[in-house]
């Protein structure tokens, strides 16, 4: 037994001494892994500034770095590095740089400089220096070496590589893609605006013939018109020309190269257009070969977002970029196939299937929850909704079924007093809830509208009518003398009116007392009574002293001017969305013959009526479905009393109290009428003698007003 002890002892102090060389070996890689920065030098060449961060160990490789346009910033993570110089703020003053601050924190130091305006930079590690050469004039930076000469590589004799190909596609939105594939990831690119155009030059690169050429895509339909590339020494220029409104973009993924013109609609409400929804600052990127979840950490930190990516988020990306923090997030995304999604401040990125994946073993999970969870009941009293209206909500109606049912779950159901305006609702708590929320909402008082409508006829009518009597008689026949004047001899001649006019004069016919009123007239046109009133006249004759022979004249004139208005103003009340009808008139009966040959007498409505469904907008407004008739009784005829009908019908927007005109029927009636003996009508001056003429002039004019008002709960209208 002792013996075993000693043994265990021993292996015990053999696992010790295991851990303890363990523990020592991986503290010495940590310490080999760890790095810390010594000193920050900078000087100036020319417009260029050449800043020299020393190290305690060589580097690696380049640090990550980025830049951002607004403020003007370029930023370099050191991982795994601690400040050793004792300050966190440098000032530089040369050129365009302000001053560089260091900051550490657990794992890593961020290195910033501060800058006037955004300019390019450009980096070269010699041993456990990194020399940054920031180009002040604006161009592309080159890099130089500790001596401040131009960094050369050291390159086999091999042939210049070309540009492979240049193409250009239509996005689904409308934006223009142009797409160079460079010859390597290492090809230095400068793309700017310049006018109306981007230029973009491609730095020591050739063109193949083939690719040298105009490209017109103006057919596709975005705001990229023209395309052509040209070589420009040992360099390749490219011209982009859109047109309209519009905005870029510009992205590299590995080999390949992205420039995205979109089209910007215009909105008259801002003074500058927007860059498509994107809101973030601005940054510039260019990463090569770089893990694409320390890329997401630095949008993460340039935005102020929590990102969390899933596991499964691998790989390296080569990338540069000019654009919105947003937007560049937006760009790595769909270069990895990857979404998100945003709870508040924190953004969760994954591949899409995945989490798609993740959303349905989600929404299977509460549906198997919601399969076995306990069932409760709960009773709703209805204040102002009917609870027969909602049957069909809850599909609780005859014509409806359970499968149609979208409020309750599948093993749900609702029972419905109308007795007393209850619902009855069994179910689990969570579609119980929804329920509660939707009555809620519906179960409110609704509004009431008042409608007033005013429907004015005013009429102006004038008829005016001139006419004329004449006759003339010849009497000295029934005094004894011989009737008519003579011709020749014992030949005499009669004149009168009409056939039995001459047959009295001469004989051939009884005279009676009414001879002389209708067998001497010459001409009977006299005036046309107006509205059952006769016209007055005036009379004259001229006879003998022997009063045996008369000519007599009448002139008769009528006139009627007459002005009129007919006011209707129906009113009804009426909650929002309710029809409402009112009618006052009156039914004319009419005769009509049956199948058997009998007659049967029908009605037909002369009324006056008003049909209205109104609205109430979000905005206080009112919209009205409205019919408004008005009706009345005509003349007659044989088949019994014309009916006069007017009638709008309309849909249109009123205020609150607002009045509108619907419509109106405006009616002009000219006519002259002449009736005259042929020829001698005509005449001048006593041409009036034979002739009756008539001139009417009426006009009618149908207005329909109507005024909405939303009455208040607990007001009343006065009537």
């Amino acid at each position: 037994m002792r013996a075993f002890i000693i043994q265990c002892k021993g292996s015990a102090m053999r696992i010790t001494s295991l851990i303890g060389v363990m523990l020592f070996f991986c503290a010495s890689a940590f310490a080999q892994n760890e790095n810390s920065i010594s000193s920050i030098t900078a000087n100036q060449q020319g417009a260029n500034v050449i800043v020299k961060v020393i190290l305690k160990n060589p580097l690696e490789k380049t640090p990550l770095s980025f830049s951002i346009a607004n403020p003007a910033r370029i930023s370099f993570d050191f991982a795994n590095t601690s400040n050793a110089t004792g300050k966190s703020a440098f000032d530089v003053g040369l050129g365009e740089v302000r001053n560089v601050n260091l900051i550490e924190v657990p794992g890593r130091s961020r290195l910033v400089f501060n800058l006037n305006r955004s300019l390019n930079y450009a980096t070269l590690v010699e041993g456990n220096t990194l020399i940054v050469t920031i180009d002040g004039s604006g161009g592309i930076a080159t890099p130089v070496n500790s001596l401040g000469l131009p960094a050369v590589e050291k390159t086999k004799t091999a042939i210049k590589p070309t540009l492979k190909d240049i193409d250009f596609r239509r996005g689904a939105g409308g934006e223009g893609r142009v797409i160079i594939d460079l010859p390597n990831n290492q090809i230095a690119v400068d793309p700017r605006l310049q006018g109306q155009k981007i230029v973009v030059d491609f730095f020591n690169v050739g063109l193949p013939e083939i690719l040298k050429r105009n490209l017109d895509v103006a057919d596709y339909g975005s705001p990229v018109q023209k395309i052509s590339t040209e070589r420009q020494g040992e360099n390749v220029r490219m011209y982009i020309e859109p047109k309209g409104l519009w905005e870029h973009s510009v992205y590299q993924s590995d080999t390949q190269l992205v420039i995205e013109v979109k089209p910007l609609k215009e909105d008259p409400n801002k003074l500058t257009q927007g860059s498509q929804g994107y809101k973030g600052e601005r940054i510039g990127m260019n990463f090569q070969d770089i893990d694409v979840r320390a890329v997401l950490q630095m949008l993460a930190e340039q935005g102020g977002v929590s990102i969390i990516a899933s596991d499964s988020v691998v790989g390296n990306i080569t990338l540069r970029l000019d654009a919105p923090w947003d937007q560049a997030l937006d760009v790595v995304m769909q270069i990895k196939g990857l979404d998100m999604r945003k709870n508040g401040n924190v953004i969760l990125i994954g591949p899409k299937d995945e989490l798609l994946l993740k959303e349905k073993l989600e929404l299977e999970q509460k549906a198997a929850i919601a399969e076995l969870e306990p069932l409760k009941t709960e009773s709703f009293q209805l204040k102002y909704q009917k609870a027969d209206s909602l049957q069909k909500l809850f599909g609780a109606d005859s014509t409806s079924s359970s499968s149609h049912n979208r409020l309750l779950s599948k093993r749900g159901s609702v029972m419905i007093d109308p007795r007393t305006n209850q619902l009855f609702v069994t179910d689990i708590a969570s579609k119980i809830e929804e329920v509660r929320k939707l009555i809620q909402k519906i179960d409110i008082a609704t509004k009431q509208v008042v409608i007033e409508a005013r429907i004015v006829e005013a009429d102006n009518k004038f008829s005016r009518n001139l006419g004329a009597k004449l006759g003339f008689a010849d009497l000295r026949k029934m005094s004894g003398g011989d009737a008519g004047y003579q011709l020749q001899g014992n030949q005499r001649v009669a004149v009168t009116g009409n056939y039995l006019g001459v047959g009295e004069q001469t004989g051939q016919a009884t005279i009676t007392e009414k001879s002389f009123i209708p067998n001497t007239q010459f001409v009977n046109l006299p005036a046309a009574g107006i509205a059952g009133l006769d016209a007055g006249s005036f009379a004259t004759s001229i006879f003998s002293a022997a009063a045996n022979r008369f000519l007599n004249l009448e002139l008769s004139a009528l006139e009627a001017d007459g002005d009129g208005k007919i006011i209707s103003s129906p009113r009804v009340v009426t909650a929002d969305q309710t029809p409402a009808h009112i009618e006052q008139g009156q039914d004319i009966p009419y005769q009509i013959a049956t199948l058997s040959g009998g007659t049967a007498i029908l009605f037909k409505k002369a009324t006056l009526s008003l049909d209205v469904t109104p609205q109430i907008t979000p905005d206080g407004t009112i919209i009205l479905t409205v019919d408004v008739h008005k009706d009345s009784k005509g003349e007659e005829t044989r088949g019994g009393p014309v009916i006069n009908t007017k009638q709008v019908k309309t849909n249109v927007l009123v205020d609150n109290g607002g009045t509108v005109v619907l419509g109106g029927i405006y009616t002009q009636e000219e006519r002259s009428d002449v009736t005259k003996v042929p020829f001698l009508g005509d005449l001048p001056l006593f041409g009036n003698l034979f002739k009756s003429t008539g001139k009417t002039n009426n006009k009618t004019e149908l207005l329909i007003f109507i005024t909405p008002k939303v009455q208040l709960t607990g007001s009343f209208v006065n009537q």
